[in-house]
């Protein structure tokens, strides 16, 4: 029991840090598209021109989504079967902690006691939910018929490489629901 009520203060931290690092995936399309019937694809620059990050970005995110493109089959070309626009969407979220434990053992007036010390801890914690959502047109008709959307935390990376891996994850979770019925 004992060593059950040690281990389980790390098992808590491991379960929020992963937590952290997931990306929560949810898609909507169009029940009445035969999505076997795209096999082209190309970015739609005029959606893409409207994401409000930065262009190194938006380059991360594009090169993340033609690698599964390419993987899933598809062929990029100039008269595309679907057209690919991205939108994105963050908000800071604010966490305050405020730990407050008593004092320590001294010597009072009247003998041993609780002493005079009061520990107040607080800790402020800014944190970034990202929105990444993936749109495909049917580039015939003009018509959304697939969108995914992949919320997560959003690190301040000082390595590029792992802001380019946490991109990919985003992307790689959104697409792995593409085509619809796929990981249902």
């Amino acid at each position: 029991m004992k060593k059950l009520l040690k281990t389980l203060p790390l098992l808590l931290v491991l379960v929020m840090v992963s937590s952290c690092n997931s990306v929560r995936v949810v898609t909507d399309y169009d029940k009445g598209a035969n999505f076997d019937n795209y096999k082209t694809f190309a970015f739609f620059k005029t959606g893409i021109d409207k994401a409000e990050i930065s262009d190194l970005d938006k380059r991360r995110i594009l090169r993340a989504i033609e690698a599964e493109m390419l993987a899933k089959g598809f062929t990029k070309s100039e008269t595309p079967d679907l057209l690919v626009s991205i939108f994105t969407k963050s908000e800071d979220q604010i966490n305050v902690y405020n730990n407050n434990f008593g004092g320590f053992g001294g010597w009072g007036g009247w003998g041993w006691g609780w002493g005079g010390l009061n520990n107040n801890f607080n800790s402020v914690r800014t944190t970034t939910k990202g929105s990444l959502f993936i749109d495909l047109i049917d580039a015939n008709k003009k018509e959304l018929v697939w969108q995914g959307k992949g919320d997560g935390f959003l690190g301040t990376y000082k390595s590029v490489d792992k802001k380019e891996a946490r991109i990919k994850e985003f992307v790689t979770e959104i697409m792995m629901h593409y085509p619809p019925g796929v990981a249902e």
